[in-house]
């Protein structure tokens, strides 16, 4: 996507997200069981820990992050969003996680290259290493250690986990799975 529309989508996603997310749990209850809930709640799960984990690390517009997940993966934050709205899907109908991959692929794939390029503009050799190193999503087993005689300091910080709001996710997921479970359109 490029020129006006793609904008207008990449500036507009987290709202896009919630439209689609709030359309698809109108629908979606009456192909919940317990069994999939209990799955698909489970990869969500896993997401919400890593975006808590990243939130906790990341000092946005201020420094390159590359400790705790993002020791692991470019784009921790995405990365639990994807397990997180695909863990939901999960608990309904398969077509549903169809529809969640390419909601991302569409919508969540160029603004990684985006913020790639931006990244690249303000880090320069720095997130040319990083980026060499760390994988952009699927996360590498083990982490990277950073540049050779760099110290890197930046272990997980609650103060800044709240203050980045992300309780909010947890939050969000609770609701989801408890109207999944719980609705009246069951």
């Amino acid at each position: 996507m490029s020129g006006g529309a793609g904008s207008l989508v990449q500036r507009n996603r987290v709202l896009l997200g919630f439209l689609f997310g709030t359309a698809f749990l109108w629908f979606a209850p009456r192909y919940a069981t317990p069994q999939r809930i209990a799955i698909g709640g489970t990869i969500s799960l896993v997401g919400v820990l890593i975006r808590a984990w990243a939130t906790g690390h990341i000092v946005k517009n201020a420094t390159l992050t590359t400790t705790g997940p993002y020791a692991h993966t470019r784009n921790p934050l995405y990365l639990g969003s994807f397990l997180l709205a695909v863990g939901i899907a999960c608990a309904t109908h398969w077509l549903a996680v169809l529809l969640v991959v390419v909601f991302w692929i569409t919508v969540y794939g160029p603004t990684i290259t985006r913020e790639r390029n931006l990244l690249r503009g303000v880090y320069g050799d720095a997130y040319t290493e990083f980026e060499t190193n760390v994988p952009a999503f699927l996360p590498r087993l083990t982490a990277w250690k950073g540049p050779a005689g760099v110290e890197r300091s930046g272990g997980f910080s609650f103060p800044l986990y709240l203050r980045h709001r992300e309780w909010q996710a947890g939050l969000g997921f609770l609701v989801a799975l408890g109207w999944l479970r719980f609705s009246p359109w069951r």
